[in-house]
């Protein structure tokens, strides 16, 4: 019943490919306004939210260090909590680099990427 249930699902998995192959096929202009919502939140998250976690993450990072380093030089407990500050700060980068990743993938995939925000307020001469 296994063998089975393994051969139906690879079956059906390959019948479906084609269809989930033609879904991937993305055209640019049409979308309105949903597709300018769209673009402005990937721009928003690319150009302003991604490198704010990442500052976020950098300041926890020296914090930790600053805890490990010098406040827990003879305190074991202090070097534990900076050992275990740096080790979440490390897999903070790492999750925001593999979020970045997927924001840029879907962008490229669909067609979104390349534009820039509307209406952002600018001063003059810069």
């Amino acid at each position: 019943m296994r063998r089975l249930n393994l051969f139906a699902g690879s079956a059906a998995a390959m019948l479906l490919s084609p269809m989930v192959a033609l879904a991937q096929i993305a055209t640019s202009g049409g979308g309105g306004q949903f597709e300018t919502l769209l673009r402005n939140i990937i721009e928003f998250t690319n150009e302003v939210l991604i490198p704010f976690i990442i500052g976020i993450g950098f300041l926890v990072f020296v914090w930790g260090m600053f805890k490990f380093f010098i406040v827990g030089g003879a305190n074991d407990d202090a070097k534990e909590q900076g050992k275990s500050l740096m080790i979440y700060a490390t897999l903070g980068f790492l999750l925001i680099i593999v979020f970045w990743g997927v924001v840029n993938l879907l962008a490229s995939s669909t067609g979104l990427e390349g534009d820039t925000l509307d209406n952002i307020p600018q001063v003059g001469g810069l």
